[in-house]
């Protein structure tokens, strides 16, 4: 059978990094084109230096509009640019990484409808997308985290969120806070109660419970590590840590990839891989929730593989069996 002919738009960041990574060794795809002028004709191994010895294709600056499918790893709001000057074929898909459609407000874009591309909540109409909006990776540790809660109507009271992510999550560009000399024996956190991933999460939460009308009080963290998100939330519930365990494993029961762990969670169980682990203690009446993913692969290289398997019939976690980083 004929390989997936896949295209990469903005081929230099971290997260184009992780994709190529992954498709090079995706059973069912073939690197078409990587895309980036400022990079064109050198080596994707000369920026990506972990691919030395996987591959000799080059960064290009010609497009191929016929591939089957088309991942955009651009900056927020350059999607949405993108796709206004380039045509692609009626028959390419496309998974977007940044945040340009993925609120409802925004899913509709020329005639083209995105599909928020969170498996754990809307595995099945992912399958039949064409256009997929990758969620954003903040976005994705916290909703894995109170999915279960919204999905039983059981989020009556503000929700509280502590998260903390690597440097990667900031991207290659250079500024004040991902310095070396910041990062290092530091912690600090940015955008406080108003990152823009609240967004999603809550247009999440009101589709499972429409009555959802507290607050989310999040606040993110830069860690001095390079990747991984580790993520505690705690919200009022009245049930047991019992009724609670059983709830989350109920709910993620067909998830390929989130598993609610008996154990202390930590981050180094899921780092290099497209794992959500999430652990659950009971303190007082309050549920405490602590989700962990890679903030590169579960938060957004990985989930796109995921979408692009359920997209086209394949295993879901094709291409995705990767070890934990763990010692």
């Amino acid at each position: 059978m004929k390989k997936l002919e896949v295209g990469i738009i903005g081929g230099a960041g971290y997260t184009a990094g992780e994709l190529i990574r992954l498709l090079l060794n995706h059973p069912e795809t073939n690197i078409n084109f990587v895309y980036s002028t400022s990079n064109a004709g050198n080596k994707l191994y000369k920026v990506h230096q972990d691919l030395i010895g996987d591959t000799e294709i080059d960064f290009t600056s010609e497009i191929n509009t016929d591939v089957d499918v088309l991942f955009l790893c651009l900056g927020h709001g350059n999607s949405t640019a993108f796709l206004e000057k380039t045509t692609f074929s009626d028959n390419t898909k496309i998974i977007d990484l940044s945040n340009d459609f993925r609120l409802l407000a925004d899913k509709n874009f020329e005639g083209k409808e995105f599909i928020y591309g969170l498996p754990e909540l809307d595995k099945e109409s992912i399958k039949t997308a064409k256009y997929i909006a990758n969620p954003g990776c903040f976005a994705t540790a916290l909703q894995l985290a109170i999915l279960p809660l919204a999905a039983n109507g059981l989020l009556q009271n503000d929700i509280h969120i502590n998260a903390v992510t690597g440097a990667t999550g900031a991207g290659t560009s250079l500024s004040t806070t991902t310095h070396f000399t910041y990062r290092d024996n530091n912690f600090s956190h940015y955008k406080a109660f108003n990152h823009q991933h609240l967004g999603e999460i809550n247009q999440s939460v009101n589709r499972l419970q429409s009555d959802f009308n507290s607050e989310i009080n999040f606040m993110p963290n830069r860690g001095n590590f390079s990747r991984g998100i580790f993520a505690t939330t705690y919200t009022k519930f009245e049930g047991s840590i019992e009724e609670a365990t059983k709830m989350y494993k109920e709910y993620y029961k067909d998830a390929a990839f989130t598993f609610v762990s008996d154990t202390d969670v930590h981050m180094k169980q899921v780092v290099n891989t497209n794992k959500c682990i999430i652990g659950l203690e009971k303190h007082g009446n309050k549920l405490l929730i602590t989700s962990t993913i890679d903030n590169l692969l579960k938060g957004a290289s990985g989930a796109a593989i995921q979408n692009l398997n359920l997209m086209y019939g394949f295993e879901e976690s094709l291409g995705l069996n990767l070890k934990a980083n763990y010692f």
